[in-house]
């Protein structure tokens, strides 16, 4: 769901930058020295994830964890997913520098929006947990490419196909991902609950 150089507009490239500095400024002043190691290691984990992209139509899918992401860091998934994107931009040419602030919007604004959709019903016990977890993952894929579409539709009509396209092929990966996220979020549950330990604020 990387949005490339040249394909959106200016209005929508600069309205994906203001929120994406926004939530990225929140998200810093939220995120505690000693939460600096889990939002670095889950920006790697994220890094690694998205990097192995599988061709479908006109578009590509990729894993994207952000809801994973989300579930653990809250605020701090902005600045998390911002420096993986900008990452990719400069080493691998995914996305652009111009459309970082769009796509840093469209991947980390999901993942924000489950932390406080999931978060307190997976802290209320084990009974849902996998359920709710899954249902994490699932959601902030969903809304993420429905992002990513609204942005290629806002950008002109030639890319409504292709936005369509999009959604399509990121059916199977909201599956994998609330898959992934589930046993990922039970089993550190189980073997480093502090890792989960972000306060809901």
């Amino acid at each position: 769901m990387h949005i490339s150089e040249g394909v959106l507009s200016a209005p929508v490239l600069l309205g994906g930058a203001a929120l994406a500095i926004a939530g990225t400024a929140i998200g810093l002043k939220r995120t505690d020295y000693d939460r600096i190691m889990p939002v670095a290691i889950l920006s790697a984990a994220f890094f690694i994830a998205s990097l192995v992209h599988v061709p479908i139509g006109p578009v590509s899918a990729h894993l994207v964890l952000n809801g994973l992401l989300g579930v653990m860091l809250g605020w701090a998934a902005f600045p998390s997913i911002l420096v993986a994107l900008l990452l990719q931009a400069v080493l691998f040419q995914y996305g652009g520098l111009t459309s970082l602030g769009v796509n840093t919007f469209n991947m980390a604004a999901p993942a924000v929006l489950c932390y406080f959709l999931f978060r307190p019903l997976l802290a209320k016990g084990t009974t849902f947990r996998f359920a709710a977890a899954f249902a994490c993952g699932f959601v902030a894929v969903l809304l993420s490419a429905v992002l990513t579409a609204g942005s290629l539709a806002l950008s002109g009509d030639a890319f409504n196909s292709a936005a369509g396209a999009l959604l399509a092929a990121h059916l199977p990966i909201m599956v994998i991902e609330g898959v992934i996220t589930g046993f990922a979020y039970t089993f550190l549950a189980k073997v480093k609950p502090e890792a989960l330990a972000a306060p809901i604020n």
